[in-house]
């Protein structure tokens, strides 16, 4: 059974820095793209970031591009999104995602972690 299990969410003040955490009971995770997404209450869920399976190449949304990055450690089947400089709107669950094709859409991937929250005070 695949399990994606989110981590590192959590309440924190504008300006701070969370990095979250995404481990995965996936066979050969090596060969998966890992992405990262994020829904807001009344929103739909957007696309934050994604890293292909070799972490050779990252795709980084424009609102959060300089301040979020996304890695991968294959060695551990963790995926990371490291955010820095936070900001309200980034409040939003937090999720993860696995695929076999990099893509920045839900669509494109299989499988899901349950999400985990990050609140940011203004």
């Amino acid at each position: 059974q695949v399990q994606l299990v989110e981590s590192g969410g959590g309440l924190v003040q504008a300006g701070g820095s969370l990095r979250l955490s995404c481990a995965a009971s996936l066979r050969s995770f090596s060969t998966y793209a890992m992405a990262w997404f994020r829904q807001a209450p009344g929103k739909e869920r957007e696309f934050v970031a994604a890293i292909m399976s070799s972490g050779a190449s990252t795709s980084i949304t424009e609102p959060v591009k300089g301040r979020f990055t996304i890695s991968r450690d294959n060695a551990k089947n963790t995926a990371y999104l490291q955010m820095s400089r936070l900001k309200p709107e980034d409040t939003a669950v937090y999720y993860c995602a696995a695929g076999s094709r990099f893509s920045i859409l839900p669509r494109g991937y299989d499988y899901w972690g349950q999400g985990t929250q990050v609140t940011v005070s203004s």
